[in-house]
């Protein structure tokens, strides 16, 4: 089943670069990547989709890959989950909605704070409304590191994310590593999103070190109106999302459904791309089937 690749619209006509994966006419699945990620992230879990006769809709969110960066530095939480409420706003019928990380938080505050009833389900890829502090500043501290100086060469590159991640090992600087990258005038390599995502995420975390309690209170209210159907994907080795983490989103909305998936990290899809297919093709199953309406 052949892959489209086009643009698509977010947020007050924000240029968002997409592929979709399945039969037009399908259940439609959005796939909502975690920050400093691009589509590719999902390339096995679309061709998993659409076997099972869904239509996957993978795209890069704002400042990332191959989509527009803003101007005035539109990062936001609610920057990205008013993407996801456009997106969902175009379609024949409302998406599933599958995000990791930030795609979650992003889908989490767009149907529980922004416009609920935007999507027909929501899945939450090792993200929830409380999360793991130093898991956190793990996670930006590594993006951060190499943002402004970039990489001498995409085998760099590769060695910075292998001692990132060390439990899956030194993969090489492939074609998919260089789809991460591009290569400035001045010959070096940097990540393929813009700077200004990762700098704003620093600055408010270090002019106001309190505001993430703030954060994670209204994260909680956000989950706790969700009436659609939930699903916590979670990576049983996560530094970002503990057990407590995953015992108070199911506190705040009862409803949800739980999966714990062994041997992955928060890095869930790419530790366990299997797994995880299973997991979310079960949930969507469930609710949804792959000829469901959405509505």
């Amino acid at each position: 089943m052949g892959t489209i690749s086009t643009r698509i619209k977010g947020a007050d006509g924000f240029d968002l670069a997409a592929e979709i994966t399945g039969a037009p006419d399908a259940m439609p699945v959005l796939l909502a990547h975690g920050g400093g990620q691009t589509r590719r992230a999902w390339k096995r879990v679309t061709t998993d989709l659409a076997d099972a006769g869904y239509c996957a809709i993978a795209f890069d969110m704002r400042g990332h890959g191959d989509s527009a960066w803003s101007d005035a530095g539109a990062y936001d939480i609610r920057d990205f989950a008013a993407d996801l409420v456009a997106l969902a706003s175009q379609m024949d019928c409302k998406p599933a909605l599958v995000g990791a990380s930030l795609g979650g938080l992003a889908g989490l505050v767009g149907e529980g704070d922004l416009a609920q009833g935007s999507f027909a389900s929501l899945t939450l890829v090792d993200i929830a409304p409380r999360m793991e502090p130093d898991g956190v500043m793990r996670v930006v501290g590594f993006m951060e590191q190499h943002v402004e100086t970039g990489f001498s060469s995409p085998d760099e590159a590769a060695d910075v994310i292998a001692r990132y991640m060390p439990h899956r090992g030194k993969r090489g600087a492939g074609a998919g590593l260089r789809h991460y990258l591009r290569q400035k005038d001045d010959g070096r390599f940097y990540w393929h999103w813009d700077p200004a995502f990762i700098r704003n995420i620093m600055a408010a975390k270090r002019s106001n070190p309190e505001n993430q309690e703030h954060q994670f209170q209204e994260l909680s209210r956000a989950a706790a109106s969700l009436t659609l159907p939930l699903h916590l994907i979670r990576g049983a080795a996560s530094d970002l999302v503990s057990e407590e983490a995953v015992a108070h989103l199911r506190e705040v909305a009862p409803h949800a459904e739980y999966t714990d998936i062994a041997d992955a990290t928060h890095m869930v899809v790419g530790d366990a791309n299997d797994a995880f297919s299973n997991a979310i093709l079960g949930f969507l199953n469930r609710h949804h089937g792959p000829t469901g309406s959405g509505q």
